[in-house]
């Protein structure tokens, strides 16, 4: 499902206007990557938990090669599904 398909289904369940659906939702995930980028977590009771976590810098090999290369530390968004959302899916 895209962002479009998901507004669309929202206004009909909601019986608001797609644009004010937009408004919620554009701001709900500019508050998600706010809070990520400051390190939070972001927790969804019953759905699930985006969270940050960091990649050491480490040593690698180019595959076509095999030269060593130097990759960065970084930092990764993960995301774990909560208990309610695993149970939904696997029925």
């Amino acid at each position: 499902m895209k962002k479009a398909e998901m507004i669309a289904a929202l206004a009909k369940e909601t019986k608001l206007t797609k644009a004010d659906v937009e408004r919620v939702f554009n701001g709900t995930f500019d508050l998600f990557k706010k809070e990520l980028k400051k390190g939070n977590n972001v927790a969804v009771a019953g759905f699930g938990t985006f969270k940050i976590s960091k990649r050491a810098a480490r040593t690698g090999r180019n595959p076509q090669t095999g030269a060593t290369i130097k990759i960065k530390a970084s930092k990764s968004v993960g995301f774990k599904a909560g208990s309610a959302l695993k149970e939904i899916v696997n029925k």
